[in-house]
């Protein structure tokens, strides 16, 4: 991930970005103005938050067709600029209809091509939080399938699969992988199998309401992820904002 000098150093973006619930193209033009930022500092990965194509609060609206379609052709816009992700691993939250089952993920890009599509494993289901009515958590542990990419997408592309699952991006100087906000308090999150596996740095896009103190609980468990494992664990969150 570096630039293949002798510093073992490289540089990583947290992209916080102020999503609003179905306004499509305000999203895209901020996740854009992210990407384009981070290279600009010279970032090789670029993480941005949970669900940030549509916005983490479009509650029931997660029920149509329409809202996972406009993502990914929200999707299709950001790939048609290859410069846009050339040299970038960008890691962007998008839902996705895999199998007939909705899914909230990750989708990585690089190069104007999807990496893969790494689907949430566990949902955030009390207080403010119904995910459960949404979505469906991952729950084929480290069984690895094809993702059908929409045809918007793959006409810019050229792809028509790409890999759906819990995967690990293993670069020549670094291991990368992502988990997914509630996946980080979980008692058996995904960082601890990764830690144990050699991942170096572990991301995590999330999206949150406000929470009086919440940050403080974020933080003391991503020091206990790396103070076991070692690594870097990198966070983002947009609040929500609904429809």
């Amino acid at each position: 991930m570096n630039d293949g000098s002798s510093s073992p150093l490289v540089r990583v973006a947290t992209c916080s970005l102020g999503q609003h619930a179905l306004d499509f193209e305000g999203n895209k033009k901020r996740i854009v103005e992210s990407i384009e930022r981070s290279k600009g500092e010279g970032a090789k990965y670029r993480l941005g938050p949970e669900l940030e194509i549509p916005g983490y609060g479009c509650q029931d609206h997660f029920l149509e067709n329409d809202t996972f379609r406009h993502s990914w052709q929200v999707m299709a816009d950001l790939l048609k600029d290859k410069k846009l992700t050339h040299g970038i691993v960008c890691d962007i939250g998008i839902p996705a209809i895999h199998r007939g089952v909705r899914y909230n993920c990750r989708a990585f890009v690089l190069n104007g091509k999807v990496l893969l599509v790494r689907p949430k494993l566990y949902m955030a289901n009390d207080g403010n939080y119904r995910e459960h009515r949404y979505f469906t958590p991952w729950q084929f542990g480290r069984k690895n399938e094809v993702f059908v990419l929409p045809d918007v997408v793959s006409r810019v592309t050229k792809q028509k699969t790409c890999p759906f699952g819990f995967f690990v991006l293993d670069f020549k100087d670094a291991c990368l992988a992502a988990e997914t906000c509630e996946e980080l308090f979980t008692p058996q999150s995904p960082h601890i199998l990764l830690g144990l596996n050699g991942v170096d740095i572990i991301s995590n896009g999330s999206g949150s309401h406000h929470q009086l103190r919440k940050l403080n609980t974020r933080v003391d468990l991503m020091r206990n992820a790396t103070s076991k494992g070692g690594g870097a664990y990198l966070c983002v969150y947009s609040s929500i904002h609904f429809f």
